[in-house]
């Protein structure tokens, strides 16, 4: 079958299936009151959200998972690199879900996982994409013509590379629509990337998730009816940072999620500043946070911030394809 016909199968594939699945599973969620408990410092009108379903990410990752699989064996492309980013992102759904189900079990937001256990996990499921690449030879950083071996560090580069993302990502998750239109955004840039350089195994799977991200923003857009929680923004951010890494674009991802990193640097400074001098910058991080306080209602930030990753994500497409 044609490639770029496979990609529109894999997208449309897992977008069916989200959707319907996440009529399902909604369902399920209210019934069994698997539902959201906010954080106390949060801004007071998040207070209305409390109640509503979390564990989202579920009919998100294994949708993109199944109808990955199908296209990647259709094309009879299922390549180690390939199973080795959709293992990962099984991997990453699954230390999220035990987060989500301990806050769930306790009904307290700060009752998961422990900060040190969730990155201790994080950086453990990292190892396997970290080792497969060094072990094939591929550690060498690239910008065009321009290379950087990094030889032994590269696995412990790559390690707190994908344990980052896959923070950052969860850090954007804050509001109905934020964290998965920006990855909807992103996940095209990367597809677009995959394709450029020949890698169709992983474009296939990155149009799943632009078709899964689509589908899930139907349920989580303003107001939310579900949350995909720790299950879903840990899983996409491993999964975008896994997929720079084995098709070998782990720089420009900084371009392609610069609001995710902007929302990480946000945290960053407002921690230090507040540590070295006691006064905050923002009023509130991340900083998706601080533009509510500043009245900014949750569509504008919602759509201000995917229009900057859009931008973005555009920039860097044009900037690789010229390099390439």
């Amino acid at each position: 079958m044609d490639f770029n016909v496979l990609i529109i199968v894999s997208m449309l594939v897992a977008f069916v299936l989200t959707l319907l699945f996440g009529v399902v599973y909604i369902d399920f969620l209210k019934k069994k009151m698997y539902t959201q408990y906010i954080l106390e410092d949060a801004p007071e009108n998040h207070a209305k959200k409390a109640g509503t379903p979390t564990t989202g990410g579920v009919f998100i990752v294994l949708p993109i998972i199944a109808a990955s699989l199908a296209a990647l064996t259709m094309n009879q492309s299922l390549t180690p690199a390939a199973l080795i980013v959709l293992m990962t992102f099984l991997f990453f759904m699954l230390a999220g879900l035990s987060d989500d189900l301990g806050k769930i079990i306790h009904k307290q937001n700060k009752a998961g996982l422990t900060p040190r256990n969730k990155l201790f996990l994080q950086m453990v499921i990292s190892v396997l994409p970290a080792l497969y690449m060094t072990i094939s030879g591929q550690t060498s950083l690239n910008i065009g013509q321009y290379s950087l071996d990094l030889n032994y560090v590269y696995p412990f580069f790559i390690i707190i590379y994908i344990t980052g993302f896959s923070n950052a990502v969860n850090l954007t998750d804050g509001l109905d629509g934020l964290a998965a239109s920006n990855t909807t955004i992103a996940m095209i840039a990367c597809t677009i990337i995959c394709v450029i350089t020949g890698h169709t195994d992983l474009a296939i799977i990155t149009a799943a998730a632009v078709g899964a991200t689509v589908a899930f923003l139907y349920f989580n857009r303003y107001p939310a009816k579900v949350f995909m929680g720790d299950t879903g923004s840990l899983a996409l951010g491993g999964l975008i940072a896994s997929i720079a890494v084995t098709g070998k674009f782990e720089l420009w991802i900084l371009l392609i999620g610069i609001v995710f990193c902007l929302e990480t640097l946000s945290v960053i400074i407002q921690v230090a500043s507040f540590k070295l001098t006691g006064k905050r910058v923002f009023k509130m991080s991340p900083i998706h946070h601080h533009f509510e306080l500043c009245n900014w209602s949750e569509n504008k930030i919602v759509t201000v911030f995917s229009l900057v990753t859009l931008i973005s994500g555009a920039i860097a497409v044009i900037l690789f394809k010229i390099l390439w």
